[in-house]
C-alpha cells in the first residue's frame, strides 16, 4: 500500500457508520483522501462512528443502500475515483430471522452499487466487499481458494454469493477494459474481522467483552467451531492495496480475492475466550450456551494465496498480536481515552509495521 498514491483521491465508502467501515474511513482520513460515505445510522449504542467522531473528517451520508435513486445521486454528487462497498446486512443470526431484509440489501444493495457507477463516470476501480461465507462450506480443512464453487446454508451466507454472482454480471456486461465506461470490479473476501470498538450484537469478541466488562459469564455457542480470526486492519490494508492495483490496471486484478489470517490462526472459539480472558486480568468464565440455536459453519479457512503472490499482501499481526490490541483497546477506552486517538494510534502502528 502507497500512502502518496491516497492523498487527494476521491474516495466513495458505503457502510461507513459500522464497525469495520468506522475503521476504514478513519484510515481514509489519515491518508488524506477525500472520502464520502453513504450508511445508515450505527446500529449499535455505543459506535465506534460516534465515539471517535468519524463522520467529522469525511463527508457523512445518511441513506440506504436499497434506495436506488438516492445511492445514485449521492455518487453521481461526489464524482469518485474509488468505490469501495462495505454496507450489508452482516450478521448470520439476524438472516435467519429477516432473511427478505438480508437479501435485499446484499443483492438489491449490490445492482444498486453498480447501477450508481454507471451513471457515474469518474469511477475508475469498485471494491465490493462481500465475506468469506460465500463459499460452499464442505467443512474442508483446507482453505477456500477464489474458484471455489459459491453457495451459503443460511440467508446471509447465500445472499453475499449472490453479490458475487451480480459483480460478475455487471463487470462482463457493462465495465469491461476498452469499453464505454472501462472500471476494475474486484470482489473481497475477508475472514472474521475483530478490533477494538466492535460493540455488534451476536458477535463472538463484543459479547465476550462485554461481559468481562460487566464481570458475568460469557454464553459459547459452539466452542469448537474453527474461523479464520484477524485484525480488522488487515483486510483493510489488503483492499487498499486492491484498490490501488485496481486504479492501475482495471483489467489485471478485477475478479475475487481473499484476505485471512496465517493457517496457524485459524482457532477455535474456545482458544479465543480463554486467550482474551487471560489477557483482561480479571475474573473471567464462560458458559456453554446449551439452547438450539440455528446452524452456522463449523470449520472454514480461506486459501490467501492470489494475494500474497500477486498483490504482495501479508498479514501483518498474528491472532495473539490482534487479541492484545483489541483489550487495549477496550481498557483504555473504558478508562476514559479517546476512542479516535485510540483507532488512530492502531491504525499507525499497523503502518509502521509494528506488533508493539
Amino acid at each position: 500500500m502507497t500512502p502518496e498514491f491516497w492523498r487527494g483521491k476521491r474516495v466513495f465508502l458505503t457502510g461507513h457508520t459500522g464497525f469495520k467501515g468506522s475503521w476504514l474511513a478513519l484510515w481514509l482520513q489519515e491518508l488524506g483522501a477525500e472520502v464520502t460515505g453513504l450508511a445508515l445510522a450505527p446500529a449499535t449504542e455505543p459506535s465506534l462512528f460516534e465515539l471517535a467522531s468519524v463522520g467529522n473528517g469525511m463527508t457523512s451520508l445518511v441513506g440506504d443502500v436499497r434506495d436506488a435513486v438516492g445511492f445514485a445521486n449521492a455518487m453521481r454528487s461526489a464524482k469518485p475515483e474509488i468505490v469501495i462497498h462495505m454496507a450489508a446486512q452482516a450478521l448470520v443470526r439476524r438472516s435467519y430471522e429477516d432473511p427478505a431484509e438480508t437479501y435485499s440489501t446484499n443483492v438489491l444493495g449490490t445492482v444498486n452499487l453498480f447501477d450508481a457507477v454507471r451513471q457515474t463516470p469518474s469511477v475508475k476501480a469498485v471494491i465490493n466487499v462481500t465475506t468469506d461465507k460465500c463459499y460452499r462450506n464442505n467443512e474442508w480443512e483446507w482453505g477456500y481458494r477464489e474458484e471455489d464453487h459459491l453457495g451459503g446454508h443460511d440467508p446471509y451466507s447465500s445472499s453475499k454469493a449472490c453479490a458475487e454472482l451480480v459483480s460478475t454480471a455487471y463487470r462482463s456486461s457493462y465495465f469491461k477494459v476498452g469499453g464505454a465506461h472501462p472500471v476494475g470490479v474486484a470482489t473481497a473476501r475477508a475472514g472474521n474481522v475483530i478490533g477494538g470498538g466492535d460493540w455488534a450484537q451476536d458477535r463472538l469478541i463484543p459479547d465476550i467483552l462485554t461481559a468481562a466488562a460487566r464481570g458475568v459469564p460469557v454464553l459459547i455457542r459452539n466452542p469448537r467451531s474453527i474461523r479464520p480470526w484477524q485484525h480488522v486492519l488487515e483486510p483493510l490494508h489488503g483492499y487498499l492495496m486492491l484498490a490501488e492495483a485496481l486504479y492501475a490496471d482495471p483489467d489485471g486484478y478485477a475478479e475475487a480475492w481473499n484476505f485471512g489470517p496465517s493457517d496457524e490462526d485459524a482457532r477455535p472459539v474456545q482458544w479465543i475466550v480463554e486467550n482474551i480472558g487471560a489477557l483482561w486480568g480479571d475474573a473471567f468464565v464462560w458458559e456453554l450456551d446449551a439452547a438450539a440455536h440455528p446452524h452456522e459453519a463449523n470449520y472454514l479457512k480461506l486459501d490467501c494465496s492470489r494475494a500474497r503472490s500477486r498483490l504482495g499482501w501479508q498479514p501483518r499481526w498474528t491472532l495473539a498480536d490482534a487479541l492484545e490490541r483489541i483489550v487495549a483497546w477496550h481498557h483504555a477506552y473504558l478508562a476514559g481515552q479517546d476512542a479516535k486517538q485510540l483507532t488512530k494510534d492502531q491504525i499507525h502502528a499497523f503502518m509502521r509495521g509494528s506488533s508493539t
